[in-house]
């Protein structure tokens, strides 16, 4: 089942996908600019962060035109609000991204090699989560009956997510070689990283509820 306003306005929906693929450049950027960093690579790092940052930048651009066009064009005002208030949660992901990575840019936490491959998994079920979160809102759009599939990948991924940030956590704090003020930081670093697929979890809770809305 097709949302009515893209029978008519085929526009809207190519720009919705164009945004969408935003995010989901945007979470490879992110995953390999982690693995980067971790290497000791920053030249490369960095690059990675200024392409993320003109991705974040795109992304902002097509979700003001993407407003825009709801308001000015779409013909049921009904299903625009769900719409809107969708992109809105969608851009959410795509700015912690960016918050993340300037995060880690500015305050060059030390991981500890131990940590490495752990640190890795936890922003890779981050970005999962993410992507199934971008397949549901297609799905949404384009075959709402396929979007609860990719909800569920969503829930799974944050789960995975909980398990290794719990494991991580407890390793930082019964590593005996660490000053507590540094344990505090992995901490909060990876606290940063399970919050990714926690916010992918709050926004197929929102989409839930559209979902539930559309079979009224």
């Amino acid at each position: 089942m097709e949302l009515d306003i893209f029978k008519r306005k085929p526009g809207i929906e190519t720009q919705i996908d164009e945004f969408l693929n935003r995010i989901s450049e945007a979470g490879l950027i992110f995953k390999g600019a982690i693995v980067d960093y971790l290497k000791g690579d920053l030249e490369t790092f960095e690059q990675k962060r200024d392409r993320l940052h003109e991705t974040e930048r795109q992304g902002d651009v097509l979700r003001r035109e993407l407003e825009l066009m709801l308001y000015t064009k779409t013909l049921i005002p009904e299903s625009r609000g769900d719409v809107l208030e969708l992109i809105e949660n969608m851009d959410t992901l795509l700015d912690h991204y960016k918050g993340a990575m300037w995060r880690i840019d500015i305050e060059q936490p030390q991981i500890c090699d131990e940590f490495h491959e752990d640190f890795k998994e936890l922003v890779e079920y981050g970005v999962e989560a993410v992507e199934s979160t971008v397949c549901a809102c297609r799905a949404f759009f384009r075959n709402i009956d396929t979007a609860s599939t990719h909800m569920d990948k969503v829930i799974y991924w944050e789960k995975k997510s909980d398990v290794v940030s719990t494991r991580i956590q407890r390793a930082i704090f019964r590593h005996e070689d660490l000053r507590l003020s540094h344990k505090r930081h992995l901490r909060d670093f990876v606290r940063s990283m399970e919050k990714i697929a926690d916010e992918a979890e709050d926004v197929i809770d929102r989409l839930s509820i559209y979902i539930i809305k559309r079979a009224l």
